[in-house]
Parts: C-alpha cells; sequence; structure tokens
C-alpha cells in the first residue's frame, strides 16, 4: 500500500522531510505552538512553488546545520526575502566528503568494510553521542536566539534527520517535551516520502544493488537506538537534562522560561 502525504501535510516538491513539530506535548501539559519551530531537508533543491510556501510561514531564522561539504554538493539554500540563514555545520554521521564520494560510486568492497556487520548502525551512534556532547557551543547558540527573537524558526541539514534531528530534540529537551514525543517525531522521518534521495555518481538515480543498499540502509534510517545513545549520553555525562543545559549550553532558568513562551502554548 502506497503511503499518502497526511492533507495536513505540504506537498514540497524540492524540499525532504518537511514539518511542524507544533503538537508535541510537554511533560506538564502543554504543547509546543503550530508555526513557531519547523523541520526539514535542506531547501537547495527548493522549487519556487516551495520557496512561496516557506516565504509564507513568516520565518524569521533558518539554521543551517551542514558543512561545506554539504553545501558544494547540494547547493546553497533558496534565498528568503527577510529571513535570516545561519549555518552551524555540525559533524556529518558518516564523517566527510571522501565517505560520501565513496558511497556514491557505490564501492562495495570498501562499503562491506566500513558498514558491514553492525558498523553502519555502531557509526551512527557514535555520531549522535559526539553531537550531544562536543558540540555544545553550536546547540548553546541555537538556544539563545531561540530564546532571544529567532522565531518563527526552520532547522534542517542534509536530509534532516541526523543533525537537524538532535538540535530538534535539544531544542525540545529544553521546554520540557517527553522524551517519548520526541523519539516519536524523530522516528517520522522514516516514512518514504521524507527520506533522503541519494544518487550515484555521474548523475542520474542509478539502483544500487540490493546489497548496497543493505549497508547504506542504516545511514539513512532514523532508528530509535541512535537518538536514544544521545539521550543516554546526555545523562552519562552531565545526570540530567536540567545540568546538561545549565552546565553544558550555559542555558540559565530564565532562557529555559524565554524558550518557553516562544515555543509553547
Amino acid at each position: 500500500m502506497t503511503q499518502q502525504v497526511p492533507s495536513t501535510e505540504p506537498e514540497l516538491a524540492g524540499v525532504r522531510n518537511f514539518r511542524d513539530v507544533g503538537g508535541l506535548p510537554t511533560v506538564d501539559g502543554r504543547r509546543v505552538r503550530p508555526g513557531v519551530l519547523f523541520r526539514s531537508g535542506h531547501l537547495a533543491h527548493a522549487t519556487e512553488s516551495d520557496a512561496e510556501f516557506l516565504a509564507s510561514l513568516g520565518l524569521h531564522t533558518i539554521f543551517d546545520f551542514r558543512n561545506a561539504a554539504d553545501q558544494k554538493l547540494e547547493g546553497p539554500d533558496v534565498e528568503l526575502p527577510g529571513v535570516r540563514n545561519l549555518n552551524l555545520p555540525l559533524t556529518d554521521p558518516a564523517h566527510g566528503a571522501d565517505f560520501w564520494k565513496m558511497v556514491r560510486e557505490g564501492d562495495i568492497e570498501q562499503l562491506r568494510t566500513l558498514l558491514g556487520d553492525g558498523k553502519a548502525a555502531n557509526r551512527m551512534v557514535t555520531s549522535y553521542r559526539t553531537i550531544v556532547k562536543d558540540r555544545t557551543e553550536e546547540h548553546s547558540r541555537v538556544l539563545h536566539a531561540v530564546a532571544e527573537d529567532s522565531v518563527p524558526a526552520l532547522m534542517h541539514c542534509a536530509a534532516g534527520k541526523d543533525r537537524a534531528g538532535i538540535s530538534i530534540a535539544v531544542t525540545l529537551l529544553a521546554v520540557d517535551v517527553e522524551r517519548d514525543a520526541i523519539l516519536a517525531d524523530y522516528l517520522e522521518s522514516n516514512a518514504k516520502h521524507r527520506r533522503y534521495k541519494v544518487r550515484r555518481s555521474g548523475g542520474g538515480e542509478s539502483a544500487y544493488s540490493p546489497e548496497v543498499m543493505e549497508l547504506l540502509s542504516p545511514l539513512f534510517d532514523a532508528r530509535a537506538e541512535y537518538l536514544t545513545a544521545a539521550f543516554e549520553s546526555i545523562d552519562e555525562t552531565w545526570g540530567d537534562v536540567g545540568t546538561y543545559l545549565e552546565q553544558g549550553l550555559k542555558v540559565t532558568a530564565r532562557t529555559r522560561e524565554r524558550l518557553r513562551e516562544r515555543l509553547l502554548d
């Protein structure tokens, strides 16, 4: 059965994995306000109609977590009038342009060596832990920007799953959204119409072999174990979310209250 895009979700032609995270519940019974926090894949291939839709959201800031290699491969985001673009590169979960070049060339022997026998999933788990533990300055900048004046905001990376997924999760943790709700939203990236399209080198969308697709699948899945590893890393390193925000991200109680004012009903 073909999965249909929900009627409430815009069908964007050139932007994958777009959604509003409004409606997610907090532990104290509040909800994220619709229309203030969005997530997606990159905007480099947005069509004219996509850009019109994005412009209609009244965005203040677009947070782009891609690195220079991503931007060289995919191109810069489309320019939206009156919107601030803030580029804060985060570690790519697969680590680097050379790796993705190998993926696009489909070198089966190298892929078996690097990704076989559970290595691909382990790579993702390690990356999620690293992004949470080592990129505290970037996450701090995001939270302070949102608390000050940067909503409505759109957060994206290349696929809108990993780097954006972690940054969205950190933002939602800061306003006490339930972890189960954060995880459920994260797993929405697995929907077929949301998944990142990987193209073979040399142009076109030549099909990969079943073995290559199986080796690559952990990189393109949103798996509960990945985001759970990030949560566990917070708890193991700082003890709890409050300490992580206060000591790791330098987010004060007043800043958290301003975040709630910006993001919650």
